[in-house]
């Protein structure tokens, strides 16, 4: 039986003036509006001058049309400076979740128009809040940053707010993928959040990431430097490595934050997607076989490797504008996602350095938390030499990518292409750290050190009693290569596991990740290892 007594909504289009809360249903939409409205026309107008497009809008080109729901958006902060306004409903950062191509992923967005996207106490406990929802249900995480950083009426609390978030960001790493997008100004304590993400997307001449800003820097050591010169997306991308993207601007961005996500599984729980883009696994590229020229000194373009063999030629590049000399990325192989790790032969030989080690290693443990198999292609001539890579820790460095590798329990497969001589060859996914499957070309070149400097010391003798010395180092140099530096040896004592025509390569890596597909690997009962910081 119906109790007629109790209120309810009525029937869409219905006469709602007899209904007992239409008052409250006026309150909630003017209270909606004012929240939708950030800072205010005029201030909505100065963030597109400045080329960047708002919050809101950011959220609604991100996600899939329609499938935004907000969370928190009549949350009110402690106020401040907000002139006749009042207190600003959101306080200053959008949450909620939506679907990338039917993907559930949640998000901030923090309003610059709103205190110039400055985090309070209330700005973080709603951060807070959709960090802990898409930990509990395992779904992906991104964070749109467009701050002032800390807001100074709140005192310490916006500081304890950080660590909040902080705090947050350490317990969801390697459970969910973590994304940062900085869209503005991040500066101060801020910038630890996004350094904490897995990657870090930012947005040229818009963009900027610093501990202490240009003032700060002019006051201490007296050196007058711009905010993109200090703390740009050139800079982050090109030299210090804090951003793995770099976008023109907010839409393409966002584009390539919809893109990664294609790659990543929502958890740490789950396998990547599966895409298959109709590229048939057998399918062999003659020009393979011609890839690597005759002359081993001679450079080459590991990128039309990576295209030829990886599905549809499709390769999102990670970290393109840092340590070029590494390359590391994703792609697919008969429709499985995989880590892609490759030295780059035109650059500095394809030399491992302070910078590529960190790379590399980085990138290992990201696809090893998230179930990515690992891809790795060699042509290493070995680590870069000299004082500069030495006081600046190669040891350290490097031992960082050899852990890394080593630890990783995904499945790992390596091909020599070309040189891989002395600790880098152990390094770069060698069999002897536990790579499942190693297969090398037969233009592969895998000896302690290369052929001319070990021709220098074992026929030392002989070269020297030679009436023409130079002539002598280059019989003995072809002598060693063809007697020891190829990779029949390795292959006779089981370092190798098939040498293999270079036009057989995709089809041969796409069975072995078939193979490898239920890899199980147990790890030793500790709290965790102690890699070399």
């Amino acid at each position: 039986m119906t109790d007629d007594r109790s209120p309810r909504p009525p029937a869409p289009g219905a006469n709602t003036g007899g209904w007992p809360f239409k008052d409250n249903l006026d309150v909630l939409d003017r209270m909606r509006d004012q929240a939708r409205e950030g800072g205010g026309p005029e201030r909505v107008a100065e963030q597109h001058q400045r080329g960047k497009l708002t919050a809101r809008e950011r959220v609604n080109l991100l996600f899939d049309e329609g499938t935004f729901e907000e969370f928190d958006v009549l949350k009110a902060g402690r106020g401040g400076l907000l002139g006749d306004r009042g207190e600003f409903l959101s306080d200053g950062v959008i949450t909620g979740h939506g679907a990338i191509n039917g993907r559930e992923v949640f998000i901030f967005s923090q309003d610059f128009t709103v205190m110039g996207g400055s985090l309070g106490e209330a700005h973080s406990e709603k951060i807070g809040k959709v960090m802990d929802h898409a930990v509990r249900v395992g779904a992906p995480f991104i964070g749109l940053n467009d701050s002032g950083g800390a807001r100074i009426q709140e005192g310490v609390d916006a500081l304890a707010a950080y660590g909040e978030i902080f705090n947050r960001n350490v317990m969801a790493s390697g459970v969910i993928p973590q994304i940062s997008c900085i869209m503005g100004p991040c500066a101060g304590g801020a910038v630890y959040s996004p350094a904490m993400t897995d990657f870090t997307f930012m947005v040229e001449n818009s963009s900027y990431m610093f501990v202490t800003g240009p003032n700060v820097v002019k006051t201490v050591i007296h050196q007058e430097i711009s905010f993109e010169d200090l703390g740009g997306a050139g800079v982050h991308s090109g030299k210090s490595g804090v951003a793995h993207f770099v976008l023109p601007n907010d839409i393409l961005c966002l584009r390539e934050v919809r893109r990664l996500i294609s790659y990543l599984p929502s958890n740490n729980r789950q396998r990547p997607p599966y895409l298959d883009l109709l590229d048939p696994p057998d399918r062999a590229d003659p020009v393979l076989d011609y890839l690597v020229p005759a002359n081993p000194n001679q450079p080459y373009d590991m990128g039309i490797l990576i295209h030829s063999i990886l599905d549809g030629a499709e390769f999102l590049e990670v970290h393109s504008n840092f340590a070029r000399n590494l390359i590391v990325g994703f792609g697919r192989l008969g429709g499985q996602t995989i880590g892609l790790i490759a030295n780059q032969p035109a650059i500095l030989a394809g030399v491992l350095d302070n910078d590529a080690a960190v790379k590399g290693a980085r990138f290992v443990r990201f696809c090893d938390a998230f179930n990515i198999p690992l891809v790795c292609l060699v042509d290493v001539p070995g680590f870069m030499p000299g004082p500069d890579q030495e006081h600046g820790g190669i040891i350290r460095h490097g031992a960082k990518l050899l852990y890394a590798f080593t630890e990783a329990m995904t499945p790992r497969i390596t091909v020599i292409v070309r040189k891989a001589y002395g600790g880098a060859y152990v390094v770069m996914n060698s069999k002897h750290i536990g790579a499942d499957f190693n297969y090398a070309w037969p233009t592969a070149e895998i000896a302690v050190i290369g052929p001319r400097a070990a021709a220098e010391v074992i026929y030392r003798k002989e070269i020297a009693a030679s009436p023409d010395p130079a002539s002598a180092l280059l019989d003995k140099e072809g002598q060693y290569r063809q007697t020891f530096a190829n990779p029949f040896l390795a292959a006779k004592r089981g370092y190798i596991d098939d040498v293999i025509f270079p036009r057989e390569t995709r089809g041969r890596l796409i069975r072995s990740l078939q193979v490898l597909e239920n890899k199980q690997s147990p790890r030793p009962d500790r709290r965790h290892g102690n890699i070399p910081l």
